[in-house]
């Protein structure tokens, strides 16, 4: 059997990088880890191919050579799959789709000849059971789930992996909490189920050999959700590993209560992570209990996010404007929150409600909801009616925007941060690449850009101030770039 594995595009959005990749020559930010794990999941005498569509076009070629498709989309990847789905179903290909588009907007696929939804660990098996048989339903789904020790290593060979500026991995799935507008809930549950330290190593192990020595992002939806079994099981391990390997560094996603627990913080940072990105969501009060964001009410969110950078990690934002609650001051209160905390990678968008989400029934029975959701948290839309006026909301959004990104708040807030971030190593890597990319900066950002007085006042702050940080202050311009020409087509 051959297997055509379909990735679809995605469109430019904040987490893209597209503007910055192009420093580094890379296509895109992240393989598309689920298709790597469910083609090692599929038997081992089928034949594989990976076309995401991100770095090259689909041939048609590739759907000659095929025999069936897999398919798996995010809600932001939609029309790509529309489209990918649709040639292979006029190319008389059997299409087999999964993922959270298809979980969320079945119906909206007739196309499609079987849906393999919810974790593959538990509906793949059937499907294939069923497969072979001759006897393969539309539809599979569960609600069971389920254990992750026995899921496989995914099938790095399939893809391109220079063409990629970060690699991924899943120690996790889960989150014991209970945001209203996230439907992670919905899909994994609340129980944090992990991975065993072997199974991430291995992980590890086969990136590594297959010549990845960079940046992997654990892409779990709390990688603190089990904090116990991090520090005596995962994190001793991966320092141990990383002895052999210290050119890999992590990045991954938590809750802000990793600010109350140094001693899980400074695990983190030994075991080789230095980034990680927090859903902080709103600084008013109303607006947190109103999602139920509890884990972040009742806090100094300042004074958290400021622990968090002086441990050696780098905090990414998560910010949402359009809560009911939200008045007409909430957009100067976001800008002066993101300024003071020194949150560099701050991405703010209006609330949206995705399908499965509390949010999403709760203003379907209020009937304000407009349309479907995106899947872009920053493009500038929403499928909510907010109370303040959609209007208000976009212009208020906007104004945002054009402040914390244009180049004297944001390289302002950069210095703020560097202040702040104590990592206790800097790992040398100055390949070829790094240096062509600061190179690309000094004519792009530091000759013609209009953010060069900036630009270069921050090169030559950090050289006297904390020379070893040069090379992140020049990563974190470049991704000012990008975050610049993003927002420029939300509020043109």
């Amino acid at each position: 059997m051959k297997v055509l594995l379909l990735y679809p595009e995605f469109p430019e959005t904040f987490w893209s990088f597209k503007h910055a990749l192009k420093f580094v020559h890379r296509k895109v930010s992240l393989p598309p880890l689920g298709l790597l794990t469910v083609a090692a999941m599929l038997p081992a005498a089928w034949s594989k191919r990976l076309v995401d569509v991100n770095i090259r076009r689909l041939q048609a070629s590739d759907l000659a050579w095929a025999e069936v498709v897999f398919i798996s989309a995010m809600i932001a990847q939609r029309d790509s799959a529309r489209e990918l789905i649709a040639r292979a179903h006029a190319a008389g290909k059997t299409v087999v789709a999964g993922g959270p588009l298809f979980s969320a907007e079945q119906e909206q696929f007739p196309e499609v000849d079987h849906f393999v939804l919810n974790e593959a660990e538990v509906t793949l098996p059937r499907f294939l059971h069923d497969w072979e048989q001759g006897t393969p339903q539309r539809i599979y789904t569960s609600t069971e789930f389920p254990d992750l020790h026995q899921t496989p290593v995914p099938l790095w060979g399939l893809a391109d992996l220079k063409r990629y500026a970060s690699m991924s991995i899943q120690f996790s799935r889960g989150c014991p909490f209970d945001c209203e507008f996230c439907n992670i809930t919905a899909l994994f549950g609340h129980r944090p189920r992990m991975k065993s330290p072997a199974q991430i190593v291995a992980e590890l192990e086969g990136l590594y050999q297959a010549g990845w020595h960079r940046q992997v992002f654990f892409v779990d939806d709390n990688f603190i959700g089990n904090k116990r079994y991090l520090k005596e099981e995962l994190l001793p391990v991966l320092s141990a590993w990383r002895q052999a390997h210290p050119s890999i560094t992590f990045f991954t996603e938590a809750s802000i209560n990793l600010a109350d627990d140094a001693e899980l913080m400074g695990a983190m940072v030994q075991a080789g992570f230095d980034t990680v990105f927090i859903g902080i969501e709103t600084p008013d009060e109303a607006g947190l209990a109103e999602c139920n964001k509890g884990q972040n009410q009742h806090r100094n969110l300042i004074a958290d996010i400021k622990r968090i950078q002086n441990s050696g990690l780098q905090v990414q934002g998560g910010f949402i404007v359009g809560f009911d609650s939200d008045t007409a001051s909430i957009f100067q209160r976001q800008i002066d929150f993101i300024q003071k905390s020194g949150i560099v990678t701050a991405m703010v968008g209006m609330l949206s409600a995705p399908p499965g989400t509390k949010l999403y029934a709760r203003l379907k029975r209020e009937g304000r909801l407009a349309g479907p959701s995106t899947g872009n948290n920053s493009d500038g839309t929403t499928n909510v009616v907010p109370r303040m006026g959609i209007e208000k909301l976009r212009a208020g959004y906007g104004r945002i925007l054009q402040h914390i990104y244009a180049p004297g708040p944001y390289y302002k807030r950069v210095r703020t941060f560097l202040r702040e971030y104590h990592p206790p190593k800097i790992p040398s890597n100055m390949s070829w690449r790094n240096c062509s990319a600061f190179l690309r900066s000094t004519f792009r950002l530091g000759i013609i850009g209009r953010e060069r007085f900036q630009y270069w006042g921050l090169l030559v702050w950090t050289f006297f101030r904390c020379p070893r940080l040069l090379p992140l202050a020049v990563t974190l311009a470049i991704y000012g770039h990008h975050f610049r020409r993003t927002s420029a087509s939300v509020h043109a």
